[in-house]
């Protein structure tokens, strides 16, 4: 008799959450104010980055306002005016703050 070695692999869930422990996203998300007025924001950063570096310089790029909000769950978050998700996903893998694999741009 032969015997056959093999492993089942687990089943897969698509509905699970796939982020892994060494693979930290970064969301750039728009959000729909009133009228054509729209928000963007940034969040998933790493917590040793000075965020309000990173605004300011943001601000002065793309001549936009923005602040830094603190929130109870998710952490800081960037938020700037208008629709800034590919200047900001740019921006963040021309600086080297992220790896281009890491970002998930959102919305519409």
């Amino acid at each position: 008799m032969v015997e056959i070695d093999f492993q089942i692999p687990p089943p897969y869930d698509p509905f699970a959450d796939d982020s892994a422990p060494g693979k930290e996203y970064v969301h750039i998300r728009i959000q729909q104010r009133n009228g054509k007025k729209s928000l963007t924001t940034v969040q998933g950063l790493k917590k040793e980055l000075s965020y309000e570096k990173i605004l300011k310089d943001l601000k002065k790029e793309f001549c936009c306002n923005g602040n830094v909000v603190q929130d109870k769950e998710l952490g800081k978050i960037i938020q700037l005016q208008g629709d800034q998700r590919k200047n900001v996903s740019h921006f963040l893998v021309r600086a080297g703050i992220v790896k281009k694999e890491q970002i998930k741009i959102h919305g519409f």
